[in-house]
């Protein structure tokens, strides 16, 4: 059910209710609280940690909207199904108590899975998922993400992240779908319509939420939550594309950005959030703050003299629901604000009108149900298989000297690195506790990247190494045990991380990982690097001696195994990359650079390029035409390519169609991924593929900051191939 299309007897019965309910009533459903508020500290382990009395105080006296979070064992960790149920029950039985009998909307940050309940079916993050260039499968993590959060008895969803991630040293890089909009665009799309459906309120599905509108993915210093200097045109061209194409799949709701883009708070800025959301992309739904953000307009950002006056200031630029976190302060203050007139009375009822009617599209209203069973619907074997499969199509082979991958079973093969032997780097923040880093609360029946080698191997599997990410690693047993090996697998990368816990000051690898690396080189042995990580760590110097690379970054809970099946070959490696990966620390160039970044001294010289990967056999494309030499302004153009697989064993290859405008009004990239397309093909097949472009693929953000299409000469370009077409007036 889009958030775009509200029912009239939706309307009516929003207009009916509003009318009904006091002042008070009405800012409790914009008051958003963190469990703790309604929590039992003593009892953080019960099977139902909500402590009545409190519960109480905030749906019955403060009427709170919304309720967040998981329960505070440490670190905010998933819970068993069982406890969930029994909390929304409990929420919603005494929302069922209050003189309207307004339901509570319980918000979870499901990100990559249904990350907070135990055992749940966690898929490769979305940096990875963007890797796997395959829209269907996040269709299907959407599906089965929805699935599970509605067996856990939960509705919303804080997710995806629409923010589009251009800047390598951001700490939630990897949250995102990569550096391009066309991709970003598609694959996220795509997850919203899998997780939503045609109707959210499905017993099955479950509401999104875009974040973090809009901006906050572009810090200058790289680190969380600081200032990103984005003018108005780039940010119509790179950051608001995605944002507008969620809205249009029905996500109804949006989480503000936490930082400020060109000196203005995303929660004080009234031009992107009402003049740009809602009356340039027409969204209907409502809005939510991120953690804490309205109060940091006084605390932090010294916008406002005071926390009164923050309220004041987002709620009148447009934010329609707090994430106080801890208190009832929001509350207190925007009560005070609407009885003195400082914030008018039909601000409150626009924002609790559009809060109310996502309650009744979700189905909040009708009469409750129990969740769907949870056998067949959570950690399902199907659910399951789809997991693997996407964590093959993640893992991106960067380079194979001398065909060495994939191995033969009986190979002698000696592993290092700190990345071995954990699931937690396979996963990333977010995962069972919000750091991801709790490696004791991980499933044992999952496989790191050692254990899954060792159940495959007919040969000899050694492993040098810590039990944990920080412990030294022995480089003379290293050097001494490589003698006795046919192969060295040195498994490098970060520990989990998100949000601020993350920011770090350079790319560069820990010394002690260099240093690893060095030692292991000198061997002479051909040596395999396999990364892992949400951001892409400089490994120049390894590659160079490497005989292989494979870069992992977060594929999920299957990527031990599915690690496992690429090296032995039992599956033929697919993915490319989402982003450009830097060769140097500070040689952050995104692959759509414009001319003057490739130009005289300046050079685009990454480590590997947006869009490469490598496969076990090996792809061409040809053909390359269009239909038609000259369209006009309004016109589509259709573009077709063969692709033929020219090896020896069956692979997936992506087909990429980039476009160039020739000369514009505006410098334009060197070229944009305007369309691309997934295929398998057996040894010797050839397939024929079509492509549409539209006049929105061939627009650009003009001089007056509106998007247009321009006259001229049009270049596409496909592999190695490029065609001409023209664009005039008709």
């Amino acid at each position: 059910m889009s958030a775009e299309a509200v029912k009239p007897n939706i309307a009516s019965q929003v207009n009916h209710l509003l009318a009904q309910m006091t002042l008070e009533e009405k800012v409790g459903q914009m008051t958003q609280v963190d469990f703790t508020v309604i929590g039992k500290p003593e009892e953080r382990h019960a099977e139902n940690p909500i402590d009545q009395a409190k519960l109480e105080d905030a749906v019955l006296r403060r009427h709170v909207g919304s309720i967040m979070n998981t329960p505070y064992t440490p670190n905010n960790q998933a819970q068993p199904i069982a406890t969930w149920r029994r909390m929304q029950e409990t929420i919603q039985a005494a929302a069922a108590r209050s003189r309207l009998k307004i339901p509570v909307l319980y918000g979870i940050d499901a990100i990559h899975g249904a990350t907070y309940t135990q055992n749940a079916t966690l898929f490769p993050q979305a940096i990875s998922m963007a890797a796997t260039f395959n829209p269907d499968l996040s269709f299907k993590a959407g599906e089965i993400t929805a699935r599970e959060i509605r067996a856990s008895g939960l509705l919303w969803n804080f997710s995806p992240v629409m923010d589009i991630g251009r800047q390598p040293l951001w700490p939630r890089l990897w949250e995102t779908y990569g550096e391009d909009v066309h991709l970003a665009t598609v694959m996220g799309t795509r997850f919203i319509e899998g997780h939503q459906g045609a109707d959210f309120s499905a017993a099955d599905k479950g509401l999104t939420c875009l974040k973090h509108y809009v901006g906050y993915s572009l810090p200058f210093n790289g680190k969380d939550r600081t200032p990103a200097f984005i003018g108005e045109r780039m940010l119509r061209e790179y950051f608001l594309p995605t944002f507008a194409a969620g809205i249009k799949a029905g996500a109804p709701t949006v989480m503000v950005n936490s930082s400020e883009v060109d000196g203005i708070p995303g929660h004080a800025n009234r031009h992107y959030l009402t003049t740009v959301l809602r009356d340039e992309l027409g969204f209907k739904g409502f809005t939510v703050s991120d953690w804490q953000d309205i109060q940091r307009l006084y605390t932090r950002d010294r916008l406002a003299a005071s926390e009164k006056e923050a309220v004041k200031i987002a709620v009148m630029a447009g934010v329609d629901m707090s994430m106080v976190p801890f208190d009832f302060s929001f509350y207190d203050i925007l009560l005070e604000l609407a009885k003195s007139g400082e914030v008018p009375i039909a601000r409150i009822d626009e924002a609790v009108g559009r809060i109310l009617t996502v309650k009744y599209q979700a189905g909040l209203f009708n009469t409750p149900k129990a969740p769907i069973p949870v056998e067949g619907n959570f950690a399902a074997p199907a659910a399951t298989a789809t997991n693997r499969q996407a964590a093959h199509e993640a893992i991106i082979l960067a380079k194979n000297e001398n065909h060495l991958l994939p191995l033969k079973k009986d190979a002698n093969i000696l592993v290092t690195g700190p990345t071995a032997n954990l699931l937690s780097v396979l996963n990333g923040g977010w995962t069972i506790t919000w750091q991801g880093d709790a490696e004791h609360l991980y499933p044992k029946d999952k496989s790191t990247v050692l254990a899954a080698l060792k159940k495959q191997s007919t040969g000899k599997v050694t492993y040098v190494g810590g039990d944990r990410f920080d412990d030294p690693i022995d480089s003379e047993k290293v050097v001494a045990e490589a003698k006795h090996h046919d192969v060295i697998l040195l498994c490098l990368g970060e520990k989990p991380y998100t949000e601020t816990p993350g920011n770090i000051p350079s790319l560069e690898l820990d010394p002690e990982q260099q240093a690893l690396a060095d030692a292991v080189l000198a061997t002479g042995k051909p040596v395999i690097l396999l990364t892992f990580g949400g951001r892409p760590r400089i490994i120049t110097k390894v590659t160079e001696k490497a005989a292989a690379v494979l870069l992992g970054f977060l594929p999920g809970m299957e990527g031990g195994e599915a690690a496992a099946d690429i090296l032995y070959g039992a599956y033929n490696p697919d993915a490319k990359l989402p982003i450009t990966y830097p060769r140097d620390t500070n040689a952050i160039t995104p692959y759509d650079y414009k001319p003057i970044e490739s130009f005289e001294q300046n050079t685009y010289d990454p480590l590997y390029p947006f869009g490469h990967g490598l496969s076990y056999t090996t792809f061409e494309t040809s053909q390359l035409k269009v239909d038609k030499p000259r369209i006009g302004f309004n016109e589509n153009i259709n573009v077709s390519v063969d692709v033929t697989n020219t090896g020896k064993i069956a692979g997936k290859e992506t087909v990429l169609v980039y476009l160039n405008d020739v000369a514009a009004s505006v410098t334009r990239p060197n070229k944009q991924l305007k369309a691309f397309k997934k295929v398998a093909l057996e040894p010797g097949e050839t397939q024929h593929l079509n492509f549409t472009l539209t006049p929105d693929d061939l627009s650009f953000i003009g001089l007056d900051f509106k998007r247009l299409v321009e006259p001229g000469d049009f270049t596409v370009m496909v592999g190695n191939q490029s065609v001409k077409f023209t664009v005039s007036p008709s």
